[in-house]
């Protein structure tokens, strides 16, 4: 049976991450697959130990491994004499004829990912093909270190068409598009709505620290969002759904959306979605009118089921992954970066409103085609 690794995984506390691990599972079916992660406990505690084997990504160092690194590092130059033991639990299970998939989508989006280059080091030294698997890579970010490493991966799979352009434009032949395989993801509706939800008639909206952080004021984010639900419950006969996507820690959309739902709770036509499972939460998606979302998997969960949706992106993969779509981004996404006044997400949101019937015949037509590409991906594996 083939073994396939897949590295390197924050943890499932990002359901994004959760569901590139479980649809890449189904994409890799018939396989060993072994989840190299970061957080085995979050991983656990959203059933991903059910559908693959989990070793911890980096392993605590004894005093004699300590000793034993330092030897080999001053007597024989090895510089990755610290590396081989912090990620001894990985490369146990690697070997020549192991597949490794670099996932994680956007690792190689924001700055540069030097633990990753480290990570392949040790792996193709092994003699196991290195895959980057299902990735956005912003042209900007591309140096001679980063070309250096992409050009080790046995195959590259690009998730959408900037990245793929940019990559070929640098020169690289190892690269390949499909479409992100959350697209396959599998949508499990039987959560209970809460109060206030109604089926069908419901605006899913979600925020992440993640785009305050990369906008020119976090305030004005949040403004912008309160514009929003304003038009939404003065205007239409719409309710609101809260939709956290990221609950890590540092990094919780939970955080954003809590102060947005105490504001407008007093109206009661908006609801706080618990934290559940990336399947759960895919199919609460795929239950609203529309989506709004920050995080890239959210807006994956709502075209994958055919919910005109609008993303606040900050990065390619949010502009790629519309273009591929719509044949166009520029209405479909609005750069955080880009917001200059309070009202700019509300006047992006009513495009999609008024074109909700042309958006729904598109996703119809072109989301099946997406599904079909990341299904393909097992063969080329």
């Amino acid at each position: 049976m083939q073994k396939v690794i897949l590295y390197p995984h924050g943890g499932s506390g990002n359901h994004g991450c959760e569901a590139l691990v479980r649809s890449t599972a189904k994409i890799c079916k018939g396989r060993d697959i072994i989840l190299v992660s970061k957080n085995k406990g979050q991983d656990l505690q959203y059933g991903i130990g059910d559908i693959c084997r989990i070793v911890d990504q980096q392993t605590p160092i004894s005093v004699l491994g300590r000793i034993a690194s330092l030897i080999r590092y001053r007597l024989f130059n090895d510089n990755m004499a610290y590396e081989k033991e912090t990620y001894r639990s990985m490369l146990k299970q690697v070997d020549s004829t192991t597949v490794c998939l670099s996932f994680g989508g956007d690792n190689y989006c924001y700055g540069k990912p030097v633990y990753i280059y480290r990570m392949n080091e040790l792996l193709r030294s092994k003699g196991a093909k290195t895959i980057l698997w299902g990735c956005s890579i912003e042209p900007s970010n591309i140096d001679d270190a980063m070309l250096e490493d992409l050009r080790g991966y046995h195959r590259i799979i690009a998730r959408e068409s900037i990245t793929y352009k940019a990559l070929t434009d640098h020169g690289l032949t190892n690269v390949t598009m499909a479409a992100d395989p959350a697209f396959t993801l599998d949508c499990d509706t039987s959560t209970t709505l809460p109060e206030g939800f109604i089926n069908g008639n419901t605006v899913g909206i979600n925020l992440s620290p993640m785009a305050m952080d990369y906008s020119k004021d976090g305030i004005r984010v949040m403004n912008n969002y309160r514009r929003l639900i304003n038009h939404i419950l003065e205007d239409t006969d719409m309710n609101v759904a809260l939709i956290p996507h990221v609950v890590w820690s540092d990094n919780d959309d939970r955080k954003p959306l809590l102060q947005l739902y105490n504001e407008f709770n007093h109206t009661k036509r908006i609801c706080m979605i618990d934290d559940t499972d990336a399947t759960k939460i895919k199919g609460v998606i795929s239950q609203c009118r529309f989506i709004v979302a920050a995080r890239t998997h959210a807006s994956i969960a709502a075209y994958s089921t055919g919910i005109p949706t609008l993303v606040l992106g900050y990065s390619v993969k949010a502009r790629g992954i519309a273009k591929d779509i719509f044949g166009e981004y520029e209405k479909y996404v609005l750069p955080v970066q880009n917001l200059e006044n309070d009202a700019d997400l509300m006047h992006a949101f009513q495009f999609i409103e008024d074109n909700e019937s042309e958006i729904k015949s598109i996703l119809q037509t072109t989301v099946a085609k997406l599904k079909e590409s990341a299904m393909s991906m097992s063969d080329m594996l």
